[in-house]
């Protein structure tokens, strides 16, 4: 095969991959019970948190798919949709917050990242999570 037609194939590839919307569905929350919708803004932990303890003790690392929520119980896991571009993300609760008003939820920055909302710092979203 021509190196070239190659290597076209695979950039158009690469970018329809890049361009695919992360959209995950609900039913792949872990766990039984039905599942609970919120929507509210998100933002996310600044880099001077990287290092510190959270309020379940654990040690915060940027680079985890982890968030603060005010009340849901630790561990409990949390897809989060950027309702500007429909892009999903499954997290895990391990520390409280947000603090700020009118915010639902803060995230670590690689789940930010997921659902591509570093640039705005704030954004829209809609939480999903199972209660028994």
């Amino acid at each position: 095969m021509n190196k070239k037609i190659l290597f076209g194939f695979l950039f158009f590839s690469m970018v329809l991959v890049a361009c695919h919307r992360h959209n995950i569905p609900a039913s792949s929350l872990p766990g039984e019970g039905r599942v609970i919708s919120e929507t509210g803004k998100a933002s996310f932990y600044s880099n001077s948190f990287n290092g510190k303890k959270t309020a379940n003790g654990e040690t915060f690392h940027q680079s985890a798919f982890t968030a603060a929520h005010k009340h849901l119980p630790f561990n409990t896991q949390v897809k989060v949709t950027n309702l500007s571009n429909n892009k999903s993300v499954i997290v895990r609760i391990n520390d409280r917050g947000p603090y700020a008003a009118g915010r639902i939820i803060d995230l670590s920055k690689a789940a930010a990242q997921q659902i591509d909302m570093i640039g705005e710092g704030v954004v829209k979203v809609e939480i999903q999570y199972r209660k028994k």
